[in-house]
C-alpha cells in the first residue's frame, strides 16, 4: 500500500526528460495555490462585512420581538411579561408603534416609516452608537424630538441645527372622511428633528424614531403597542436565546409571535447566504478550471513513463496500483498548491484582521476592509479544492487505460 505513494512521491519531484512537464506541474501547483487563497481571502471579506451588517442591524433589531399574530396591534399586560423582565439574561424590554406616516418638512412632502418608542428605549438604544449629526434624544423639556435616517433627511432636507418641526399625518382611525373637509379627518402632530443617524441605505432612507406618546395620541391609541422589542444580555448566546424565544412563545400562546433576528428581516439574511454560496460556487468553478492544467501535465507524464509502466507490469504488479500511483502524483501537484496557498491564505487574511493594512476607499463606515477567518471556510476549502484535484487527476489515467484496450 505504501508503494504507490512512494513512487508517486518520487516522479513528482523527480526530473523529467521533457522540462515542459515540471513547467506545467509549477504552474498547475501555483494556479491551485492562488485560486485556494482567493477563495479563503475572499470569503473571508465576506464574512467581514457580513458581521458588520449585523452589528448595524442588530442597533434596529432587537434579540427578540413579540407581534400580534393577528391585528396590528395589542396591549403588552400580564403575567408572562413579569416573568420575561425577571429573566437575568434580558437585558431590557420596550413597547414600540409602529406605521407608515406622511410627512412634511419646510414645504418637502414624502413618506416615511415611523417608530414610536418608549423612555426605556430612549435610555438604552444602541442606535447612538451610529449618530451622523446631532446627538440621540427624543425630548427637550415637554417638546418631543426625533431621529431621523440620512436618506430620509437628505431627501427631505431635515436638519437638525434648523428650528422647523417635522409634520407627521395620518388618516384617523375614529372619524369619517368628509368630502366637503377632507383635512378633518386627518391627524397631524409636529416633532423636532435632534440627530441623524446612519445604519444601511434600506433603513436610512424611510425610518424615523419618535416619543411613543406622539404615536398614540397620531393613532389614536392609548396603551396599545404593535410590538414588544427584548435585548438580551452581551452572556446570553444562541441557545438561550433559543430557549426564551420558545419559553416565551409557549407562555403567550397562539395569538403572537416570536421572531429572532433573522425571522424579523428574512429576506435581507438569506440574501447574504445565497450570495456567499454563489461566491463560493463561482470560485470553485475557477479552481476548475485551473486544475485542467494538472491534467495536460499528467497525460504527458504517462506518456512519458510508458517504460516504467511496462517495467512495473513485468514486476508483476497490477494496473491497480499503477493507475494508483499516478492519480496519487497529479493529486500530489493540486495538494501541494493547496498547501501553500492555505499558508498565503490564511496568513493573508490574519495579517488584514490584526492590522487592516488595506484600507477602504472613501468615508465608509470602517477604515479597513473588515476580515473574518472562519475555520469552517478553511475545511469547506480543503474539501472542495482536494476533491476537485483527486477527480481530475483521474481523467488522464483513465483516458489512457481506455486507449490501451
Amino acid at each position: 500500500m505504501r508503494l504507490a505513494p512512494f513512487i508517486a512521491k518520487r516522479y513528482l519531484f523527480a526530473k523529467k526528460s521533457h522540462n515542459v512537464i515540471n513547467i506545467i506541474s509549477a504552474i498547475s501547483a501555483i494556479g491551485m495555490a492562488i485560486g485556494t487563497a482567493a477563495l479563503i481571502i475572499i470569503l473571508s471579506v465576506y464574512n467581514g462585512f457580513d458581521s458588520l451588517v449585523r452589528s448595524m442591524m442588530s442597533s434596529v433589531e432587537p434579540d427578540l420581538m413579540i407581534t400580534p399574530s393577528s391585528g396590528k396591534v395589542f396591549v403588552p399586560e400580564g403575567e408572562v411579561y413579569d416573568w420575561i423582565y425577571d429573566q437575568p439574561t434580558v437585558k431590557n424590554m420596550c413597547g414600540v408603534l409602529q406605521e407608515q406616516v406622511f410627512i412634511s418638512y419646510d414645504g418637502q412632502q414624502g413618506i416615511a416609516k415611523a417608530k414610536g418608542v418608549d423612555s426605556i428605549y430612549e435610555e438604552e438604544t444602541p442606535l447612538r452608537d451610529h449618530m451622523y449629526d446631532g446627538e440621540f434624544s427624543l425630548h427637550r423639556g415637554d417638546i418631543p424630538l426625533a431621529s431621523v435616517g440620512t436618506g430620509l433627511a437628505h431627501s427631505m432636507g431635515i436638519n437638525p441645527r434648523f428650528l422647523s418641526p417635522i409634520e407627521i399625518y395620518f388618516p384617523s382611525r375614529t372619524r369619517r372622511i368628509s368630502m366637503t373637509n377632507p383635512l378633518s379627518s386627518i391627524e397631524a402632530i409636529k416633532v423636532w428633528p435632534s440627530s441623524i443617524f446612519s445604519i444601511s441605505n434600506d433603513i436610512d432612507a424611510e425610518l424615523m424614531i419618535l416619543p411613543i406618546s406622539q404615536m398614540r395620541e397620531l393613532l389614536e391609541y392609548d396603551d396599545e403597542v404593535s410590538a414588544v422589542e427584548i435585548r438580551l444580555t452581551e452572556e446570553a448566546d444562541g441557545e438561550e436565546l433559543k430557549r426564551l424565544q420558545k419559553e416565551i412563545g409557549e407562555r403567550l400562546g397562539p395569538d403572537f409571535k416570536v421572531k429572532d433576528r433573522f425571522q424579523q428581516n428574512e429576506s435581507l439574511y438569506k440574501m447574504m447566504k445565497y450570495e456567499k454560496a454563489a461566491i463560493f460556487m463561482i470560485l470553485i468553478f475557477v479552481i476548475i478550471i485551473i486544475a485542467f492544467n494538472i491534467f495536460g501535465s499528467l497525460s504527458m507524464l504517462i506518456i512519458e513513463k510508458r517504460g516504467d509502466i511496462e517495467t512495473l507490469r513485468s514486476l508483476g504488479a497490477q494496473d491497480s496500483l499503477i493507475r494508483r500511483i499516478f492519480v496519487l502524483e497529479g493529486w500530489m501537484i493540486s495538494l501541494t498548491g493547496l498547501a501553500a496557498g492555505l499558508v498565503l491564505g490564511t496568513g493573508f487574511a490574519l495579517l488584514q484582521q490584526q492590522f487592516g493594512f488595506i484600507k477602504m476607499p472613501g468615508h465608509f463606515i470602517v477604515q479597513a476592509y473588515p476580515v473574518i477567518l472562519s475555520w469552517t471556510d478553511i475545511i469547506i476549502t480543503i474539501v472542495g479544492v482536494a476533491t476537485i484535484g483527486y477527480l481530475i487527476a483521474l481523467l488522464p489515467v483513465a483516458s489512457f487505460y481506455r486507449k490501451e484496450r
